[in-house]
């Protein structure tokens, strides 16, 4: 029952700073080099865009096979070997040839199965009984790599979003392949919708120049459309030269040749390497840059590129140039992703949102307060007095982390209040039960408070444990409610045991009563 000067006016402090950090969320902000730390308001509250992305795992085990392909076909030709009839089956997950010669199949099975793995037993390698041999990549490493595709596919979807200048996206993934995006504030999102939908891949390939005209791709080829020359398409070698992977720079400029926009670009050292052996040993050639299987340009290599620079020109404007900077820098998408679902919420449902929950969150605080007033007395008034510090602490969390509030955090909060309430009632209970059992005012009050602070804190224990593997392992607004609740459930032990208790504890000392109010 002791309160040192120390513990006074720390518990003070601790609530001057909860209302200090609540000023940001009704005051506008002075300047714009002031810290202003302030709860941000969810698509439900805001208005804004929800969108349903479907990540297209079935590409992922296309280019997997496409690249298992090239690197079988490189690693034949290295060893004199030869193939035919290559065919891809992407619903099998395989890809098949027959050998050049019978002779040479137990050759051509030891060099595919000594090829090297992405993971642990990607793929099995087997002759089959019409005397082709197949690579079939194995279910469980596609999962594997489908997981890590879409775990890379939301942080590039975020960096993008990010880049647009969007506040407080909301980004999390839905299953095993789609991820909801929360826009809060846009209520036209086909900008975004155009930057998710771009995959962004950007590949560096030799033409091949036996195929001139060519309508059908020749082995190892594949023909890809001309973005600036619609219907038309152009013979380019499968083997990926440079890969955009090893961009770590791009953005928009002009060309200084025809004054146009264009989109400038920086490779690390990896493909710096890259870049200026293919130039190097292919002088006089073409060499195709192709974004999305569309090939942009195909500019003829005049010398060596060295210094891992480049330039991409072609039909730009300031949006698109600016847009496919911005993509690069992104990071290319492991896997193309689709719209699945879309809605829009306006600022006037928000708005509304916003006023029936601020008004349900009012009414239930009143009617607590009243209760506490009329069935306890004094320390009800003090209870009121710690549930307000309650309110004011979580709020003061929320604004300093810069949480999201959604209408199931709302809920949390009025939630929270009502359990706040339910400490109290149990501190003063007990101390009825001690002075019905005849102890004096001081002893009841010692008594109640250490009785009741081992059930207080066993309860809210179990509590907190629950609403975090809520928060931990729920998504939208199971988070936002749990995470209210948990931050509550810390501020209210404060306020229930330290300030609840300074209050009634400091009346006794000044007052010195002979009975208590309860």
């Amino acid at each position: 029952m002791y309160y040192s000067r120390a513990k006074l006016f720390s518990v003070i402090a601790a609530c001057l700073a909860g209302l200090l950090l609540c000023v940001p969320n009704f005051v506008r902000k002075p300047a714009a080099s002031i810290p202003w730390p302030q709860i941000h308001l969810g698509l439900d509250l805001r208005g804004g865009s929800y969108l349903l992305m479907q990540v297209d795992l079935s590409s992922l085990t296309h280019d997997r096979l496409q690249s298992l392909s090239d690197s079988a076909r490189q690693s034949l030709l290295a060893a004199g070997l030869g193939y035919r009839d290559i065919a891809l089956d992407t619903k099998q997950g395989q890809f098949s040839f027959r050998p050049r010669d019978p002779s040479e199949k137990d050759r051509d099975l030891k060099i595919l199965s000594d090829m090297p793995r992405a993971v642990a037993d990607e793929f099995t390698v087997a002759a089959r009984p019409d005397g082709s041999i197949a690579l079939t990549l194995s279910p469980d490493a596609m999962r594997t790599r489908a997981h890590e595709a879409v775990t890379q596919a939301i942080e590039i979807v975020r960096r993008r979003i990010d880049a647009t200048g969007a506040v407080d996206p909301e980004i999390t993934r839905q299953g095993e392949d789609r991820i909801i995006v929360e826009l809060p504030g846009i209520s036209d999102p086909e900008h975004i919708k155009s930057l998710l939908g771009t995959t962004a891949r950007m590949t560096f390939r030799l033409v091949d120049e036996t195929a001139p005209g060519a309508t059908v791709a020749p082995p190892g080829d594949t023909m890809l459309p001309l973005t600036e020359a619609p219907g038309q398409t152009l013979a380019v070698r499968d083997h990926i030269d440079v890969d955009g992977a090893d961009l770590v720079n791009a953005g928009a400029t002009t060309d200084e040749q025809t004054g146009g926009w264009a989109v400038n670009f920086t490779l690390n050292s990896a493909g710096t390497r890259a870049f200026s052996a293919v130039t190097q040993a292919n002088v006089g050639r073409r060499f195709a840059i192709v974004l999305d299987n569309k090939v942009i340009e195909a500019p003829v290599i005049r010398s060596a590129i060295t210094g891992g620079n480049g330039i991409i020109t072609g039909n730009f404007d300031a949006r698109k140039a600016t847009d496919l900077g911005l993509l690069l820098r992104a990071g290319a998408l492991p896997v193309p992703l689709t719209v699945a679902e879309e809605r829009s919420i306006g600022p006037s449902l928000g708005a509304d949102s916003i006023r029936a929950g601020a008004l349900s969150l009012l009414v239930g605080f009143l009617l607590v307060i009243v209760f506490m007033a009329l069935f306890y007395g004094r320390f009800g008034w003090y209870a009121n007095v710690a549930l307000f510090a309650n309110l004011v602490l979580m709020l003061a969390i929320l604004s300093l982390f810069g949480a999201t509030l959604t209408l199931p955090g709302m809920a949390g909060m009025l939630l929270t209040l009502g359990m706040a309430v339910d400490a109290n009632i149990l501190i003063v209970e007990r101390i009825r039960e001690e002075l019905k059992r005849g102890r004096t005012p001081l002893a009841a009050m010692q008594a109640g408070f250490e009785r009741a602070t081992a059930t207080i804190l066993d309860s809210n224990a179990t509590a907190f444990l629950a609403h975090v593997m809520l928060f931990v392992f729920g998504t939208g607004p199971v988070r936002g409610f749990a995470l209210t609740i948990t931050i509550g459930i810390a501020t209210t032990l404060f306020s229930t045991l330290l300030l609840s208790r300074l209050l009634m504890v400091r009346w006794y000392a000044l007052t010195r009563p002979s009975t208590l109010p309860v």
